[in-house]
């Protein structure tokens, strides 16, 4: 690890002021989709990096955001949260995958005697936010109460972390129904940044309606907005939501999910979700490539996203893969 441009500063760096993110990757073990022999495949690495680098690629939040969970992931969990069924998000939070590790064993420990103290003992050390919930658990009980403590147990960027992993989860679908049914340009009632506004904007932000501009029919029949400036929200309380088909998809979707009243506050875990702006579609920057034939092929890819971009979705894209 390298820390250079040391300097003084009148104030701390804050969440949501990141710039973005430099990558260095190496993809190993290459093999061409189809009849393309190695002889074929710098052709085709180029092509593929060519068309990210002009065209973008589907903004969605990568796997990361939704947990490693086979059984159970993170937006799962957030979506009994935002109903406030403190019990069941419990349960899920306790749900095993498979395997006998001990992590696995105390959970399933936990669901089956409810022994809060025993299933303490069992879990790893290791494994910090399961042991805070079980200690909770076993001091106030496992009842409405007891996991509400054992949820405020952990730090504000744990909890929340599961609330914005559901809204994760309807951005990613929202914007494939929004190329599905709207296509590839900017048309009427979709949301684009008002004025200069550009570039992405963290979810820790509270974003006001007046920075967000609502394309008109006519701005669409002269196409004075393109596809890569239209910006979908993350369900919250304080964001617009587009004015055409998609605004209608969002109200259907959270209400299939039972959540067509909700506030997006938790007010017993102290959790509010104001929503954020996210662009339909991400480029990555100063983006250049090597490929190595020699003995096992492999790719070495080097370029910058902007904050919140998933350089896994961005890999997915040039290699055709989903990569979750």
């Amino acid at each position: 690890m390298q820390i250079s441009h040391v300097h003084p500063v009148s104030e701390p760096l804050k969440l949501g002021r990141l710039q973005g993110n430099h990558f260095d990757l190496v993809i190993r073990d290459l093999k061409p989709h189809g009849k393309h022999g190695l002889a074929e495949l710098q052709q085709l690495v180029k092509e593929a990096v060519e068309n990210v680098k002009n065209r973008g690629f589907v903004n969605y939040y990568g796997p990361q955001r939704f947990g490693s969970g086979s059984c159970v992931q993170a937006d799962q969990i957030g979506l009994v949260l935002l109903k406030e069924e403190m019990e069941a998000s419990v349960k899920l939070f306790f749900t095993p995958e498979d395997g006998d590790d001990l992590q696995n064993k105390a959970k399933r420990h936990f669901l089956l005697t409810g022994n809060a103290k025993e299933s303490l003992a069992l879990m790893p050390a290791y494994k910090a936010r399961e042991r805070l919930m079980l200690r909770a658990l076993h001091r106030y009980g496992s009842g409405q109460e007891g996991c509400i403590r054992g949820w405020l147990s952990l730090p504000h960027s744990m909890r929340v972390f599961y609330l914005h992993s559901y809204c994760s989860r309807v951005w990613n679908e929202a914007a494939k129904y929004r190329l599905q049914k709207l296509g590839f340009k900017a048309v009427q009632g979709d949301l684009v940044w008002a004025g200069s506004e550009t570039g992405l904007k963290s979810s820790t932000e509270e974003l006001n309606a007046p920075q967000v501009h609502v394309v008109a029919s006519e701005e669409e029949k002269n196409e004075v907005f393109s596809l890569d400036q239209v910006i979908l929200p993350m369900p919250g309380n304080s964001v617009k939501y587009p004015e055409n088909l998609l605004g209608q998809w969002y109200q259907d979707r959270l209400a299939q999910d039972g959540l067509g009243s909700c506030r997006f506050r938790v007010t017993p875990l102290k959790l509010n979700v104001p929503g954020c702006y996210r662009p339909l579609l991400a480029k990555p920057q100063n983006i250049t490539f090597s490929l190595q034939t020699e003995e096992e092929p492999s790719l070495s890819l080097t370029f910058n996203l902007d904050a919140s971009c998933y350089a896994t979705v961005c890999l997915g894209e040039i290699m055709k893969s989903n990569l979750s």
